[in-house]
């Protein structure tokens, strides 16, 4: 189905016409295109100007209006990129010129997407938009991975975390408070700090044989998945090669990866 059929389609489904002088925040999700919602593949169909960022496949990209301008917004850590105050005031500035303008960002805009900050300096403006929630990586990256997020048999709850720091804030999270709970750890943006991380919840009792599995390249096509141990994972990710983008999950939960992988059909081509 090309670009236009498909959004000829979506007419069935009655979704909100895009006005002008509007921002939609939309999540294009963590790397499949399949992945997208029929709400951002609507926005997509409508929108005047696409702020995208580094991590959206150029396939949903093709689905924009042949009219629309693509603009990159992307923040990849350690590399020089646009501040956020720049996208923000980017979006307020395009908005007030009359242009429907859709901010498309990996994953789901309100999980460490910057979303909130973003929809906060809009308000300040007063630019009316929308939220187009997205499919975050941290989940759908542990399901592309045989990965489940929770069982009754092994926990009832997660926790989502990101291993950068904000600014001013230097001393991140309390990894001590963290591991009381027992809960498992998704971890967002936490590569380079890998060994201090595993460092700090080991000092605070974790078991150095917790399994932990990294997901790099979450749901494309380049999805690569290793599992260690926390003992170890700082050191056989730097062996191995493993680098951002990737997710990484700390918990008992890891180990139904081996018992899942042979009988499930993957969607990536990684096994």
């Amino acid at each position: 189905m090309t670009g236009s059929t498909l959004h000829a389609a979506l007419g069935a489904f009655r979704l909100p016409m895009f006005n002008p002088g509007e921002v939609w925040l939309s999540g294009a999700g963590p790397g499949d295109p399949g992945l997208l919602t029929l709400h951002a593949v609507n926005a997509l169909g409508q929108a005047d100007i696409i702020l995208y960022d580094a991590l959206v496949h150029e396939a949903v990209l093709g689905l924009a209006r042949p009219q629309a301008s693509l603009e990159f917004a992307g923040k990849r850590g350690g590399r020089p990129s646009p501040s956020q105050r720049d996208i923000t005031e980017r979006l307020i500035e395009l908005a007030r010129e009359g242009h429907r303008v859709l901010r498309l960002k990996g994953g789901d805009p309100f999980v460490f997407g910057r979303g909130g900050e973003e929809a906060l300096g809009l308000v300040a403006a007063g630019i009316p938009f929308r939220v187009i929630p997205g499919i975050t990586a941290g989940l759908a990256g542990l399901a592309y991975a045989n990965i489940p997020a929770t069982t009754r048999d092994t926990n009832h709850g997660v926790i989502l975390v990101t291993g950068q720091y904000a600014a001013g804030n230097k001393r991140g999270l309390d990894w001590g408070a963290v591991a009381k709970t027992k809960l498992p750890i998704i971890l967002y943006m936490g590569m380079s700090r890998l060994p201090e991380i595993s460092a700090a919840l080991l000092a605070s009792g974790v078991s150095p044989e917790l399994p932990v599995a990294i997901v790099n390249n979450a749901t494309t096509p380049q999805q690569r998945v290793f599992v260690s141990t926390l003992g170890k994972v700082g050191v056989d990710a730097a062996v191995l090669g493993f680098g951002a983008p990737s997710i990484v999950a700390i918990g008992e939960m890891v180990r139904l990866r081996e018992a899942l992988s042979p009988f499930a059909i993957t969607l990536t081509g990684e096994g």
